[in-house]
């Protein structure tokens, strides 16, 4: 089949190894101390890879290639992490319910529900995306307001990314996010500046690809926190 897959300039690679380290599929390796593509039927095609590649020898092709085999992937995947992966491993929290804290322990609660939350990290597919609400977050916004966990985080997936640091377009991959998991609704909450329009533009685009009719929102805050709509 002819599809969108990595291709590497052999000439430009230094040999890093950033992208090997950045594919959570292991479709690249180090070979004679170049990147290489390993398999075809490891890459997504969604390019995770791309944006840490210091000299831009890494970019997108259509060829033929075999399809991506995520059944492949993830029985890769568990053999690796059998003793157990903490730094990207994908993990379910259960935030402390609001109920009263105990003497000398007042304090506010985490409603973070899931590892890894950077949305450069997080998978396609993943069991707390099931009938999920996502808010899909400004990096900088959380930072706006004091109330910021329980006023957008509570009860929701928490996405975040910023546009102007993170090379790439986030819309392929919030597209399939949104295309393979049944999410029930979708907050944008990003900041007044122009270059925050990145995330809420490829929210918007994920959703319209995705093929969905899912309700969405989104609130725009001000360098100082206030809510301007």
């Amino acid at each position: 089949m002819v599809r969108r897959i990595i291709e590497i300039d052999q000439e430009k690679c230094n040999g890093c190894g950033a992208c090997a380290a950045a594919c959570h599929e292991g479709a690249i390796g180090m070979v004679d101390g170049k990147a290489r593509l390993l398999r075809d039927d490891y890459c997504d095609g969604l390019g995770d890879c791309l944006p840490t590649c210091p000299t831009g020898a890494i970019t997108f092709v259509e060829r033929e290639a075999a399809a991506y085999d995520e059944a492949a992937v993830q029985a890769k995947k568990a053999a690796a992490c059998s003793g157990g992966c903490p730094g990207s491993a994908t993990r379910t929290l259960h935030p402390a319910p609001a109920a009263p804290a105990a003497p000398g322990t007042e304090g506010p609660v985490s409603r973070l529900m899931q590892w890894p939350v950077q949305i450069k990290l997080l998978p396609v597919e993943a069991p707390f995306y099931q009938g999920a609400k996502l808010l899909i977050a400004a990096d900088c916004t959380a930072f706006s307001r004091a109330d910021f966990h329980e006023r957008f985080m509570r009860g929701r997936i928490t996405l975040i990314g910023c546009p102007k640091l993170d090379e790439g377009d986030y819309a392929e991959k919030l597209t399939e996010i949104l295309r393979r998991n049944d999410i029930r609704e979708v907050l944008v909450v990003r900041m007044e500046v122009p270059c925050c329009g990145g995330i809420q533009r490829a929210a918007e685009t994920a959703l319209q690809r995705s093929g969905k009719f899912i309700p969405w929102q989104v609130v725009t805050l001000g360098r100082d926190g206030n809510i301007l709509d």
